[in-house]
């Protein structure tokens, strides 16, 4: 039901193609997060427009609402949200984990107050293994541990957890039978800033054999310096047969430089997020539509772009739209952010084919970082 071909190297950059048993997926590629069945305020008629092949699902937000067991009962996530492509599930570990204060992590699993009601919840690896499995996704994650990067001790305390729970976790999955065919289990290399940590990760992990692997543990607030230094050192640590995903990441000035290092997947809520702050990608930088500068202006908000919303509204239009809260600026901003990085995506895809993927990377940042936007 599964599998991942590389077919070609540029450099570090790959071109790749996974397959699942809903449809091919074509790597590098941005996967738009639907953290509650829904990508906030896009249907998936126009998420098939804007390009996207995949979409990520949150394991947590689904078991406390509407329940993993209703989903289940509801055919999967797939025919619940009406979404006929490919899906990755996270395992919940980072949403339990950045709950601080209202959770509590012993050997064998997390105890935690729900965000929304206070009630009590318990989540083991087998307990986030079966969630997924009631979801029904395409991909789904090990439950991990995600400390800070920069604290040396609990990031050592955190990997002995991790790695114990990811062999639980191929465990649960492989007793699942016809679920654990279905589904691909991807490990989860964690290990802070902290380079001998990464690699002892990176060898424990891989050495359970999972189908594909997670770089965790970042863009949580670590230097950029940090964070690409990780990804290089993961690129001669990871198989290469075998995809890449870097969790939570979506700038696009990431996305260029991490699949130069050899990342196949990525994720990150950013596009929509920013849309609901009137905040749009174009390629000379991120425009804010709520200036008054754009009042009167009949361009598109790119003019590179091919989405519907640059096809057929005026930055005047999208910005009179936010102005006075219509709902439909937002929709406008979110289709619009997300087929520039799916766009992007698939530009870069290209360039490997072709063999230029360096030149096509400077010139792209090069542009978009020295814009008078560049700093918005």
């Amino acid at each position: 039901m599964f599998s991942f071909q590389l077919l070609q190297t540029d450099g570090r950059a790959r071109l790749g193609r996974l397959c699942t048993s809903h449809g091919e997926i074509h790597t590098p590629v941005f996967m738009p997060v639907g953290t509650q069945a829904t990508v906030k305020g896009v249907p998936p008629r126009d998420l098939v427009d804007v390009g996207a092949s995949i979409l990520l699902s949150n394991t947590y937000h689904l078991y406390l609402r509407p329940g993993d067991d209703l989903i289940a009962r509801r055919g999967g996530l797939h025919h619940f949200m009406g979404w006929n492509a490919a899906i990755l599930t996270d395992s919940g570990g980072f949403q339990v984990f950045s709950l601080s204060e209202m959770r509590a992590v012993d050997e064998d699993g997390v105890t935690f107050k729900s965000h929304l009601d206070g009630s009590m919840h318990r989540i083991t690896p087998e307990k986030s293994i079966h969630i997924q499995h009631n979801l029904g996704a395409d991909i789904i994650m090990c439950f991990d541990e995600c400390p800070p990067p920069g604290d040396r001790e609990y990031n050592e305390i955190a990997l002995r957890r991790t790695h114990a729970w990811a062999a639980r976790c191929r465990d649960a999955h492989a007793r699942a039978g016809d679920a654990a065919n279905r589904q691909a289990l991807f490990g989860i290399v964690q290990g802070g800033a902290f380079a001998d940590l990464r690699e002892q990760s990176a060898q424990f992990i891989t050495s359970l054999d999972f189908p594909g692997y997670a770089i965790g543990g970042l863009a949580v607030g670590e230097t950029k310096d940090v964070t690409f230094r990780v990804i290089d050192q993961m690129d001669s640590l990871l198989p290469t047969h075998k995809p890449r995903y870097l969790m939570g990441v979506g700038e696009p000035t990431d996305l260029l430089r991490a699949v130069a290092r050899g990342v196949d997947m990525f994720d990150c809520v950013l596009p929509t997020r920013l849309a609901r702050h009137a905040a749009a990608f174009t390629r000379d930088g991120r425009i804010n539509l709520r200036s008054k500068s754009y009042a009167e202006d009949e361009a598109p908000i790119d003019s590179d772009c091919d989405c519907y919303t640059c096809r057929h509204f005026t930055r005047a239009y999208i910005r009179h739209l936010l102005h006075v809260g219509e709902m439909l600026g937002l929709y406008l901003m979110s289709v619009h952010n997300l087929r520039f990085l799916l766009r992007l995506m698939e530009a870069a895809r290209t360039a490997i084919a072709e063999r230029r993927y360096t030149a096509f990377a400077s010139a792209w940042l090069a542009r978009y970082e020295h814009s008078p936007n560049a700093a918005i």
